[in-house]
């Protein structure tokens, strides 16, 4: 099977590939990998030349811009970029009789839900920041787009993603325990925040294995199992890296940002072809921090 892949050389997009060179189902020359040098979402025209070239039997599409405060900055690119050169990409796909994977967001809602309940599929979106108003629309448009062709489309909506190439939030988090600690103060840590946090590894592993199961169509919440607060999932990340130090919990409105997050942002998981949910989001952490540690180092070394 030829799977090609959007956005090859972001979080998500690098894990896919990587989940997708150890499918038995895309043979011994493995995905396309379309990086933002092949497919920019600046110029999203560009799809049908490359689908012609590549002749994909699926694409997967993990570009987006997902600077979450850019696009609250620039709402109008935020819409072109994730909204309108994914309805681009959809309909060159749909066309030619393609599969399509559209990656998405838990930002998609509000996050006023008060039932602790994650989010489902079936429950309406609403989203009320550009970033996810914008996923939102590229949604839309893709649907649209798959309304009368025989091709399956799926959206694989996630939150709160992580993992390499790094500047993730567990990144974030350990250089700010430094700085406090070196400065003499806690560490403050937001609380009001819970969402569902998901290492790009398993992500990517789970939309393989929709491909490899021919269960691309409808929509999947594929996040580690388990819910957190910011403030919680920082202090498991000190734990498992043996990071003493205090901290204190505060409210997200203590950093004023130009998007508002949702403050629940969790997605309930939905069933995976084989039966298996993802692991919990610990077990996913652990996995992940000796990458984590290395990368620091490297980067500590470099100064």
């Amino acid at each position: 099977m030829r799977v090609a892949v959007t956005g090859a050389t972001g979080r998500l997009g690098r894990a896919v590939v990587t989940a997708l060179e150890e499918a038995p189902f895309t043979g011994p020359f493995g995905p396309i990998a379309w990086s933002r040098a092949i497919f920019d979402l600046d110029a999203p025209e560009t799809a049908a030349a490359l689908l012609d070239r590549d002749r994909p039997e699926v694409v997967v599409h993990c570009a987006a811009w997902t600077d979450v405060d850019g696009c609250a900055r620039e709402p109008e690119l935020a819409m072109r970029r994730n909204g309108e050169a994914t309805g681009i990409l959809a309909r060159t796909t749909a066309e030619r009789g393609i599969d399509l994977v559209v990656v998405s967001t838990n930002e998609v809602f509000d996050g006023r839900r008060t039932d602790g309940v994650g989010y489902g599929p079936g429950d309406a979106p609403g989203p009320i920041n550009p970033y996810g108003a914008s996923k939102l629309a590229g949604e839309a448009a893709a649907t649209a787009a798959f309304a009368t062709t025989s091709a399956a489309l799926g959206i694989a909506r996630t939150a709160w993603l992580y993992g390499p190439p790094g500047n993730d939030f567990p990144a974030k988090i350990l250089a700010a325990a430094e700085r406090a600690a070196a400065a003499g103060e806690p560490l403050r840590l937001v609380s009001d925040e819970i969402g569902s946090p998901s290492y790009a590894h398993d992500v990517a592993e789970a939309i393989a294995e929709l491909i490899g199961s021919a269960a691309v169509a409808g929509i999947h919440h594929l996040v580690n199992g388990g819910r957190a607060s910011r403030a919680d999932w920082a202090r498991e990340l000190l734990r498992q890296a043996g990071v003493e130090i205090p901290t204190e919990d505060v409210p997200a409105s203590t950093w004023p940002r130009a998007s508002i997050p949702p403050a629940w942002a969790v997605l309930e998981p939905t069933p995976l072809p084989g039966g298996e949910p993802l692991r919990p989001w610990q077990a996913a952490l652990a996995d992940y921090l000796p990458t984590l540690v290395r990368q620091r180092a490297r980067a500590a070394a470099g100064r």
